[in-house]
């Protein structure tokens, strides 16, 4: 398929303080409406000049708690209901955690697995739904590839990163033929403020490399994208390799 325009109406980025997300709405903002939503909603002064200088036509932003589950369908009801369609909802939000303290702490693990997953399948659900109803529209969903196989160094991140892979995979399935799109970006280790002080892995990249791929993506209504490229088959032959060496796999 070849380059298409993006689907018309305002950008929304769930996560408004992610470095990988913005780098997405900077790249595709020029003349369309922005809303921007995260904790703290009243902080965001930088992130919103910045995308104002990249050529939004406006950016407002609303408070987003993405583990309180009950205000999701409230708060994009409202977001509709004041800027109209939405054109790109980006899901750029979620946490690494602590490997060593959720294997000692139950809550630890569950928290980390409530925003990784459960708080991404209530928003996705959300979206679908008013995307299917206005006919259109493009969801971009940020897997990893720590959730394609799941490693003992971080396997709570990286089960939460399997569920959402499986269930942005079912909801893809079903959303086909209805308007609607959904791009799965699966990235390596990504350099940033959410991976700082760690030891960078092999085909890691930036968040620029990934918002670069991810809108290259959605320009030909990809399904989904391994970032970079050559992630996809080191991961086909990854699924072969015994798990008595998976299991010694670092992060």
């Amino acid at each position: 398929m070849g380059v298409r325009e993006l689907d018309d109406g305002v950008i929304v980025l769930l996560g408004g303080r992610s470095e990988m997300g913005l780098q997405v709405v900077r790249r595709i903002c020029g003349g369309r409406d922005v809303v921007l939503a995260a904790r703290r909603s009243g902080d965001l002064s930088e992130e919103r000049a910045e995308l104002e200088r990249a050529g939004a036509r406006s950016v407002q932003t609303v408070e987003f708690d993405a583990d309180a589950l009950d205000t999701h369908q409230t708060l994009l009801d409202r977001v509709v209901h004041d800027h109209g369609r939405i054109g790109v909802a980006i899901l750029a939000f979620g946490v690494l955690g602590d490997q060593a303290r959720a294997e000692r702490d139950p809550a630890a693990a569950v928290a980390v697995l409530h925003t990784d997953f459960l708080a991404q399948v209530s928003v996705l659900t959300v979206l679908a739904n008013l995307l299917r109803a206005q006919g259109s529209g493009q969801l971009v969903v940020f897997s990893s590839v720590a959730g394609v196989r799941v490693r003992r160094a971080n396997y709570v991140y990286g089960a939460g990163k399997a569920g959402l892979d499986g269930f942005a995979s079912g909801l893809s399935d079903a959303l086909h033929g209805s308007g609607v799109h959904l791009l799965l970006v699966r990235p390596g280790f990504v350099t940033g403020r959410m991976t700082e002080g760690m030891s960078p892995a092999p085909l890691s990249s930036t968040p620029d490399q990934v918002a670069a791929a991810v809108v290259a993506g959605l320009r030909r209504r990809a399904g989904r994208i391994w970032v970079p490229r050559a992630l996809g088959p080191a991961f086909a032959v990854a699924r072969l390799v015994p798990q008595a060496i998976w299991r010694r796999m670092p992060r």
